[in-house]
């Protein structure tokens, strides 16, 4: 199953679509506009239900195959949100929008899945039901678990679930994916550190934070050396240090830190949470200084199943006349997806992006080249799961 020949032909308004949406960015779930374009164009195709509000701004469009679309019910997923970035590209159709960007290229993911809807609304070569989401507030807003709070799964009546992500590095026309963990868990963590404030040139008559904050920062940094296995993936890392006084000559009574946890496997991530407060609390009261840690689970670990990760590998495979790598690297960032995979079976699968900037990078340029191939795979998903 190479490429959908409809796919090529449609292929300058699929790109029109996304250069619409990289023109106009919206965060978070403030997608009005991309929400109703993307409502519109749905029932164009002549889906069988469009339902707008889901998760506050999602879009579900609901597409049944033969006999009505009894059967099974196969979930396709885009996001739709951008990032708070300055676009440093001379593209034509660049941001219009100040401080706003597609820097994660859920412009293209949302194109490919309206390509997908279009064709599969038009063809209807399956048994059972596609259900199309379009997602918003990928980018922390935790958009995904807004659209489950909102009863996707059971609406919909959803029994798997499929997405993609573009990928710098990969070629065009390429997939990657593994079974199992594929995206970290992200955590948050904020600390403050309480001590008595005074005069630099008067030591003796302070608690210093900042001397406490110091050890407890470098003490964070044996977690992952001595804690966990060394064959875990686990990062922690302090992002933020700021104290209660920017003056040169006076010790703050407070330093506030703040940071992140990546973790691959739910039991390390109980383990981190439970000795970095352990190290932040004790490392205090060992300089004198009173700690709180505000410690947060954030998106879960993207789980790949194992059956439909083979699956996505044979559709990939199909279109790419390639063998799929099977063993790329998990990656430490996080993917608010996972909540869906934690209510469905389903795979994630990477998509090549070619030689472009880094993901979240001001100079990021989504491939154009990739679109027929992500639509693709999702349609050849929807087919190969809904089989007649």
């Amino acid at each position: 199953m190479p490429i959908k020949n409809r796919l090529a032909e449609w292929l300058p308004e699929i790109t029109a679509w996304r250069h619409d949406f990289h023109a106009h960015p919206e965060l978070l779930y403030e997608v009005h506009r991309t929400a109703a374009r993307v409502a519109e164009l749905l029932r164009g195709f002549g889906c069988d239900e469009v339902v707008e509000g889901i998760g506050r701004t999602g879009v579900v469009g609901v597409i049944r195959g033969q006999g009505g679309g009894a059967g099974r019910v196969v979930g396709l997923r885009a996001d739709m949100d951008a990032l708070p970035i300055e676009e440093a590209t001379n593209l034509p159709y660049r941001s219009t929008v100040t401080g706003m960007m597609h820097a994660c290229g859920h412009d293209g993911h949302s194109s490919m899945l309206l390509a997908a809807a279009r064709y599969l609304a038009e063809t209807r070569a399956f048994d059972g039901t596609v259900v199309v989401i379009f997602q918003p507030a990928e980018e922390g807003g935790a958009g995904a678990r807004e659209m489950l709070r909102d009863g996707l799964m059971e609406r919909f009546g959803i029994d798997e679930v499929y997405a993609l992500h573009n990928m710098p590095g990969i070629p065009v026309g390429q997939f990657a994916i593994r079974p199992g963990a594929i995206m970290a868990a992200a955590d948050q963590f904020d600390i403050v550190i309480e001590g008595k404030g005074g005069h630099a040139a008067m030591p003796q008559l302070c608690v210093d934070p900042v001397v406490a904050a110091s050890h407890v920062i470098l003490a964070l940094q044996s977690i992952a050396s001595r804690v966990v296995d060394p064959l875990a993936q686990v990062v922690v890392s302090v992002c933020t240090v700021k104290t209660s006084s920017e003056a040169h000559n006076v010790i703050p009574a407070r330093v506030s830190l703040r940071g992140t946890v990546r973790t691959m496997d739910t039991g390390v991530q109980d383990a981190i949470e439970a000795r970095l407060v352990q190290i932040v609390e004790t490392t205090a009261l060992a300089h004198g200084c009173r700690a709180e840690v505000d410690y947060r689970r954030g998106y879960p670990v993207t789980m790949n199943d194992p059956v439909a990760t083979e699956a996505a590998v044979a559709v990939a495979e199909a279109i790419s006349g390639a063998p799929v790598p099977c063993d790329t690297a998990p990656l430490m960032g996080a993917e608010d997806f996972s909540f869906m995979l934690n209510e469905r079976p389903g795979a994630y699968m990477f998509l090549g992006n070619g030689d472009t900037a880094a993901l979240h990078h001001p100079a990021y340029v989504f491939d154009d080249q990739a679109l027929p191939y992500g639509a693709s795979w999702l349609i050849g998903m929807a087919e190969a799961r809904l089989a007649r």
